[in-house]
């Protein structure tokens, strides 16, 4: 895993081009220690920081094939690159290097921009071909490597970090039209950014520029339609998908450096220990993150996973003033406000892990795939009663019930209104709007400019991919959140993970097992109120009965407890402050009565005031480059 940047020019005799690139480097350094690179070929520069995992010694970039025509800077890892070496050197190419990137060169020879299809890895990479004149920037299917790029007159910049484009000369303003949508969802989903003028190249996509045909983005790969995959029984299925997951796990662990995993004690993360244990020449290291708060601590689980593996475990617990010291630091590192608190502690056990491993496997993407969420559950009661509840309550009726429901205890309210029972029980609100932080009432009421609700629907890309899926209500939620959610979180354990400096790899999100397991029927996944069940299955005589029957947790973090209490003065300075409030964009009352709310104990406000928290931190240490070290000592 590394660090790429460049750019794409009209002017070939611009003087400070490699001035330029080798600024936008600089930033990228955490993601590429190991080394630094860059090449100007004409209209394009291609730049690259290293962090040596294949081929420590030869795999240099930006690197060329045999006759120096075709030159690429490449970030992730192709895990089935050996097998694909020796088809191209039977066809005559040459291999200088060990490395899967000049794997990409070769076969971009014989396949062109088609070479993407044959790729089983994570990556993201800009390639030129100068004898044709054209660029080629390629994103892996899921989005597991991060690739943004803006367009200003004509001329391209892009990196897999965007504060490598502010570096390049990219002026940071606020995209406005977002905010709706990162208050409701946590996450803007497509692509757009934080930053105005900046975009994400989308999961399987390829972008093209030649002088002919100028920028072209084509989907090179979308999820198998629902139902490809025969109904299986329960035996087979589970059977299918240890199998999947174990070649998973064997090809992720491709590596000329030590690797470990990070180990939450949780199914999924201690499912991949017991398969990556039998396939490593000794202990594996394993790695987990608490916190001293008994209801956000998984510390024992993951310590009866690894003795049950026989790996060797380190963990650390964060202390609340340590997690706020760093959060400025880590808004920078990911570019956007941390729309999840997780985000922090896995910094610390990544720089824990940095410690004695290079690479680690997560078990990231498992809950989309499988149906590992507590909302699935919900969406599976209501499609099982909403039918038959609507067809013999008259509409009138419903309402009336709808409106008794909030007499209810909070807790029951907020159930009646996530539940077949809400008078719009349709996708937009059960899945979207129910979850959401914050809800339209309440959104209406904290924007300053009513207008910005108008601006974007904050739900439109989250439906639209729930609307092209097949199947029922569940299959259509997974699909929808692999494609919006969890792109959200892959960019958080890409960006935290590389601050320290190490690389993460997602075994569950291996392609061909993603296409297997969404092409099966929901009801193997969910059965019953038991989640992610097929998996259970596939992993039941492999990891400890307490891990396989415990109750999810889903990597906790008390920061509404610690907001409410005595790291108050930070929603005092950071959300009620005169500063903050300047800019505008909220409501002074409304945000005052949730902070009020919020310090007395009523309104579960927690959430709601971390986004607030950290869209100003955003504002301070990205667009008005406030030093981040020093920041929490203001307040």
């Amino acid at each position: 895993m590394c660090g790429i940047a460049g750019f794409l020019r009209h002017d070939e005799r611009e003087a400070v081009a490699a001035d330029r690139l080798t600024r936008m480097l600089a930033v990228l350094g955490h993601r590429g220690p190991d080394g630094t690179g860059l090449r100007i070929d004409g209209p394009v520069g291609l730049g690259h920081r290293r962090l040596a995992i294949i081929d420590v010694a030869g795999g240099r970039q930006p690197m060329s094939n045999e006759d120096g025509r075709i030159w690429i800077t490449f970030n992730g890892e192709i895990y089935n690159h050996a097998d694909l070496r020796g088809p191209l050197e039977a066809k005559g190419h040459r291999y200088a290097t060990r490395s899967d990137t000049e794997t990409i060169l070769h076969l971009y020879e014989e396949l062109g921009d088609r070479c993407v299809d044959e790729l089983r890895g994570m990556f993201a990479f800009a390639l030129w071909d100068s004898g044709r004149q054209r660029l080629l920037l390629a994103r892996d299917r899921l989005g597991i490597k991060p690739l943004y790029y803006a367009l200003r007159d004509g001329q391209l910049l892009f990196a897999s970090e965007i504060k490598a484009l502010v570096a390049g000369g990219l002026r940071p303003e606020l995209n406005e039209e977002i905010l709706p949508e990162y208050l409701a969802n946590r996450y803007v989903a497509g692509e757009q950014t934080f930053y105005r003028g900046v975009k994400r190249l989308g999961a399987g996509c390829v972008l093209t520029w030649s002088r002919g045909t100028g920028f072209v983005e084509r989907r090179y790969w979308a999820l198998p339609a629902y139902g490809a995959a025969p109904p299986a029984s329960r035996r087979d299925a589970a059977a299918g998908i240890q199998a999947r997951v174990r070649d998973a796990v064997r090809s992720h662990l491709m590596s000329d450096v030590p690797l470990g995993l990070f180990l939450s004690g949780g199914l999924d993360s201690a499912g991949l220990l017991a398969l990556m244990a039998p396939l490593t020449a000794g202990p594996v290291r394993t790695f987990s993150v608490g916190f001293a708060d008994r209801d956000a601590n998984e510390l024992r689980y993951a310590r009866l996973a690894a003795r049950a593996a026989g790996a060797i475990h380190r963990d650390i617990v964060v202390s609340p003033r340590d997690f706020f010291r760093e959060l400025p630091r880590l808004i920078w590192h990911e570019d956007e406000p941390l729309a999840f608190p997780s985000s922090v502690p896995l910094y610390f056990v990544s720089r824990l892990a940095r410690e004695d491993v290079k690479v680690v496997l997560t078990g990231e993407g498992a809950d989309e795939l499988f149906l590992g969420y507590n909302r699935y559950r919900v969406a599976a009661w209501n499609e099982r009663l909403g039918a038959p509840y609507r067809g013999l309550v008259p509409a009138a009726a419903r309402r009336r019930i709808a409106r008794l429901t909030e007499c209810l205890p909070r807790a029951l309210r907020r159930y009646a209104s996530r539940s077949f029972m809400a008078v719009d029980a349709g996708p937009r609100a059960q899945f979207c709007e129910n979850f959401a932080v914050f809800p339209s009432a309440l959104l209406q009421r904290v924007l300053a400019r009513p207008a910005l609700m108008a601006a974007r629907d904050r739900y439109g890309e989250i439906m639209r991919r729930y609307d092209d899926a097949g199947g029922d209500a569940l299959n259509r939620m997974s699909r929808a959140d692999l494609q919006t959610y969890l792109a959200r979180l892959l960019t958080k354990q890409d960006q935290m993970s590389m601050a320290a400096s190490i690389e993460s790899r997602v075994p569950f999100l291996d392609h061909t097992l993603v296409e297997h397991v969404v092409a099966l029927p929901s009801r193997l996944k969910l059965r019953g109120v038991t989640t992610k069940a097929v998996l259970r299955d596939a992993l039941k005589e492999l990891v400890p009965q307490e891990i396989l029957s415990r109750r999810k947790m889903g990597f906790p973090v008390p920061v509404g407890r610690w907001l409410g209490g005595s790291f108050f003065p930070l929603v005092e300075t950071f959300v009620l402050g005169r500063r903050a409030l300047a800019r505008g964009l909220f409501d002074p009352a409304a945000l005052q009565r949730i902070a009020a709310e919020h310090r007395a104990g009523v309104g579960g406000h927690g959430d709601r005031l971390w986004l607030l928290l950290n869209l100003e931190l955003w504002h301070r240490v990205v667009v008005e480059g406030e030093d981040a070290a020093h920041l929490m000592k203001a307040a």
